[in-house]
């Protein structure tokens, strides 16, 4: 079967493997579709995930190194052709592969009423939940989410769930207001951002978009960081009103599960959560563009480009 592999600077290709099944402990994976993360796989892609952060970024069924070669992902959905869970359609962490092992307590099976190809959007809604959770938000909290990517919409819809909450997306592209909409939040573009926000979340990968959220913080407000910049350096004005608005800054990443819930639910419970979430068909609309997986090397720097349409690249098996 042909796996993806990232093989250097800007360049991938499909690489032939043997898959066979090994046992109960296992299944065998016929994958339908997986998604494409344009923010940590482009890292990935042009090979700029730090050495001290080799260990750490590692997917959970990773193969090969960083930099390179390596095969990475975590996003795939598909049906099970051998082993406990045969015949049901799972999700699993693994890398853009046509057929794949894994061990059975990591494909965690779909809900009946989830369409298989909405369900790619698993990872990014586990990383959303794990945001709320760092984030605590109140109720009748005035919030901003900076960044309409697939993770910033995500928390934002979320986030517009709490009752009272007042949430507002910002982004540059403003195509992205009438989804932003849809999701029950207001859209605005950076030069319109409201100020005096109890709650920021910042989701743009952008030194900008950072900046934009500590400025829009009032008193004693706090930004979640969920972006993650690779080898990039980011300045930011901690003097200013920084210190004066006593303003928290809290990184969240989904690696670990969020202290307040941390011993009280597992990584696969939080996936099973994140699965049940998806169960809106308003959230097709964050799907696509869609490329056949045998087209897929050749396809990349189009997707994974900053400037790229589409929000979740998914890409089909079938």
């Amino acid at each position: 079967m042909r796996a993806l592999w990232y093989v250097a600077p800007g360049q991938a290709e499909l690489r032939q493997e043997a898959v066979s099944w090994t046992g109960p402990e296992c299944c065998l994976v016929q994958t339908h579709y997986s998604a494409l993360s344009r923010g940590t796989e482009r890292l990935v892609f042009e090979g700029r995930v730090p050495p001290s952060q080799w260990p750490v970024m590692r997917a959970p069924l990773q193969q090969g190194e960083f930099p390179f070669p390596v095969k990475y992902g975590y996003s795939a959905v598909g049906e099970v052709l051998r082993g406990p869970l045969q015949g049901q359609r799972v999700f699993c962490l693994h890398p853009h592969q046509e057929v794949f092992l894994a061990p059975t307590a990591m494909c965690i099976p779909l809900p009946a009423a989830l369409p298989t190809r909405r369900a790619v959007l698993a990872a990014n809604m586990e990383t959303a939940v794990n945001i709320l959770w760092d984030a605590a938000p109140l109720v009748g909290e005035r919030v901003l989410v900076v960044g309409a990517g697939v993770v910033g919409l995500l928390s934002a819809y979320l986030l517009a769930r709490v009752a009272g909450a007042e949430v507002v997306v910002c982004d540059l592209n403003p195509a992205r207001a009438a989804l932003v909409a849809s999701l029950g939040a207001r859209f605005c573009l950076p030069a319109e951002a409201p100020g005096d926000r109890d709650l920021v979340v910042h989701a743009s990968a952008s030194q900008a978009g950072l900046r934009l959220a500590l400025a829009s913080c009032g008193f004693e407000g706090r930004v979640v960081e969920a972006s993650w910049y690779g080898d990039t350096e980011v300045a930011l004005p901690l003097g200013e009103g920084f210190h004066a608005k006593r303003l928290k800054l809290l990184s969240t990443q989904v690696g670990a599960i969020a202290p307040v819930m941390r011993g009280r639910r597992s990584h696969g419970q939080r996936l099973s959560l994140a699965l049940s979430l998806l169960e809106d068909a308003r959230l097709d609309a964050l799907l696509g563009p869609q490329t056949r997986f045998g087209d897929l090397p050749a396809a990349l720097p189009a997707l994974l480009a900053p400037t790229a349409p589409g929000i979740c690249p998914v890409v089909s098996y079938i």
